[in-house]
């Protein structure tokens, strides 16, 4: 099987690789994320998997494509589904447009190590992309190894992003404390 791992970032990948190798499925990274912002956050995450996978011997393809305009563009009118609405299609769109032009019968996605990801809805998308590209959608659960992965993760000194990727999703991760703030200063 020849498949391209649509990759977030490094911490997502250790166990969603090494799991994959354990299954002597040799998998090609590929990067290919414009819903991460901002641009020091979207280059932090790439040059941090572009080490990571030198340093473990797995091929990887980068993408380039910041594209903070085209997100916002696309998002800004259906914020609370960005993820299934836009983020999950537009990447794994892309991987599966990439792998059949290259030669790959299988595509998967590191977001399904993430327990903070609509799981079942990632899953659907994949599924029915992958289909209509004529490839398999090769589907794990990866969610059950997320704690190992990212402890490895910070074994290796890899960078830690602190929210998913997008400019919304690190307001999310500040709700609760913009709450709070707005509370205390009324």
């Amino acid at each position: 099987m020849k498949l391209l791992l649509h990759t977030c970032c490094a911490p997502c990948s250790v166990y969603c690789i090494d799991t994959l190798r354990k299954e002597e499925i040799e998998p090609t990274v590929y990067w290919y994320n414009p819903n991460i912002h901002p641009y020091i956050e979207y280059k932090s995450r790439r040059d941090c998997l572009k080490e990571y996978t030198k340093s473990i011997n797995v091929k990887a393809i980068f993408q380039e494509d910041y594209g903070l305009r085209e997100f916002c563009k696309n998002v800004i009118d259906d914020l609370d589904n960005r993820c299934v609405n836009y983020c999950y299609k537009i990447r794994l769109e892309q991987t599966a447009k990439y792998a059949k032009e290259n030669g790959y019968d299988a595509i998967s996605t590191t977001l399904l190590v993430s327990p903070y990801q609509k799981h079942e809805e990632l899953k659907r998308e994949g599924q029915e992309i992958a289909k209509k590209y004529g490839l398999e959608f090769v589907y794990r659960d990866f969610r059950v190894g997320f704690r190992e992965g990212q402890a490895k993760a910070r074994e290796l000194g890899l960078y830690m992003q602190k929210y998913c990727g997008c400019i919304f999703s690190e307001e999310d991760r500040y709700k609760k404390q913009i709450e709070k703030d707005i509370q205390i200063n009324k």
